[in-house]
């Protein structure tokens, strides 16, 4: 079956716009070969001679014949990266954030991303469960590598009884089979209190530092994270919430390993997601503990790695006094203690009034909140009507990718109107130092 890859955007003085190719046309395939996935286009486009066949807005099917170095790209973005759909998830994990939603939202939200593709392009997490033989060829043949895995445990029972599904038990089958072919994976464990903490995951750690050997460790990385459990969750699927007495044993269990594998394996290996030290009142590794930020998507390092970007980024920025105005900062408050050095900092600039607005989440019913969960419903219920200055900042991780949308598909306008203040999103630690200083001129 074909399926073309629709463009939507070429590059100036790129090759693509060159031979005139234009946003709306579609790939169909290059040198006689169909498209799968951004994969095979970047695979193929490494030719110095293409053959292109392309599907016109018009619905008329041509063909370009380019010829280029085999390193210089053809200067085309696809709407997708992958042109033959998603392949979705057959697990049917409690944990899984995607069932923890109410229903109604936008159709993206309720998608089980499961795909090799993506994992390997993008670093999303996978579980193995759904691949077919042809697929586990092609992860060989063309060296997809790193992919990142969701283990969670390498017992078979008892990751079984985690992915509720029989094929989750070949897991360490699997990790052997990528290391016979000098692949790598990073791995992630998703602790449930009482089913997969305590003697069960040491052993899951064990298991996976057995993997962290030779030139290229087969099992390069690994990320333990705390289960996030919502109000709308299943009232029957036995999971317990990580209490602070629970990530204070967790934190103290993975601590006695890391210093055992420093040791034996000249890494750390295993570590621990900054959720962990949020919820245990605790203080973060400092910065030499992270290493090279292996798992830095997974929250691990991500705030001591912000604040380190911040206070570097403050010192070279930050004036010493600005016109007065006065602004609203709302963070999860899972990060309110740690990130009283940033408003500190902020705060000493003359003129400057920066207010940190800590929130938990009335929506996913949760007590402690991370920053990225905190959606519209949260925002103008708890902000409404209180003196936000001149205007409010947000971090965008907070809005859907590219688009002013919440996670409840409440709409950033929609926000703004409501609490009758203008709303500043901002990526990383110079964009949130830009607006505070001047936030109407970016």
């Amino acid at each position: 079956m074909v399926y073309p890859a629709r463009i939507s955007k070429v590059l100036p003085d790129s090759i693509a716009a060159e031979v005139e190719l234009a946003s709306g046309d579609a790939i169909i395939s290059i040198n006689g070969i169909n498209l799968r996935d951004l994969i095979d286009y970047q695979f193929l486009c490494a030719d110095e001679f293409l053959e292109i066949k392309v599907l016109d807005v018009a619905g008329k099917i041509y063909h370009v014949e380019i010829e280029k170095e085999y390193d210089e790209g053809l200067g085309l973005e696809f709407e997708t990266a992958l042109f033959d759909g998603l392949i979705q998830c057959n697990n049917s994990c409690p944990f899984c954030f995607i069932d923890q939603q109410p229903p109604g939202k936008r159709e993206n939200l309720y998608l089980k991303d499961d795909d090799y593709r993506l994992s390997f392009l993008y670093g999303s997490y996978l579980t193995l469960t759904n691949l077919s033989d042809r697929e586990w060829q092609r992860i060989e043949q063309i060296r997809l590598s790193p992919l990142y895995v969701s283990v969670h445990a390498t017992e078979g029972e008892i990751r079984t009884k985690l992915l509720k599904n029989p094929r989750a038990g070949r897991i360490m089958s699997q990790l052997k089979w990528f290391q016979d072919r000098r692949l790598q994976i990073h791995a992630q464990v998703v602790i449930c209190p009482g089913i997969n903490d305590g003697v069960h995951l040491e052993q899951t750690l064990r298991d996976l530092a057995s993997f962290h050997i030779g030139e290229v460790p087969t099992v390069a990385s690994v990320a333990v994270v705390p289960v996030g459990l919502t109000r709308f969750r299943p009232q029957e699927d036995e999971l317990i919430p990580v209490t602070e007495k629970k990530a204070l044993e967790v934190i103290e269990q993975v601590q006695i390993l890391q210093q055992e594998f420093r040791q034996n394996l000249g890494s750390t290996f295993v570590w621990l997601a900054d959720e962990w030290f949020l919820i245990a009142g605790e203080d973060l590794p400092c910065e030499s503990e992270y290493e090279y930020y292996p798992q830095i998507d997974n929250g691990v390092g991500s705030i001591r790695l912000f604040i380190k970007q911040f206070m570097n980024v403050a010192d070279r920025l930050l004036p010493k006094k600005v016109p007065p105005h006065e602004l609203t900062w709302v963070v999860g408050n899972a990060v309110e203690r740690v990130f009283q050095p940033i408003l500190e900092r902020l705060n000493s600039v003359s003129g400057l009034n920066i207010n940190m607005c800590p929130l938990s989440s009335d929506y996913w019913g949760q007590n402690i909140t991370v920053t990225g969960l905190l959606t519209g419903y949260d925002l103008i219920t708890k902000l409404r009507g209180h003196n936000l200055g001149d205007g409010v900042i947000i971090p965008a991780i907070m809005l859907k990718h590219e688009e002013f949308v919440f996670l409840d598909d409440i709409k950033l306008e929609e926000v703004s109107q409501q609490l009758g203040k203008p709303i500043f999103p901002v990526a990383g630690a110079e964009e949130l130092v830009r607006t505070c200083i001047f936030p109407l001129k970016t």
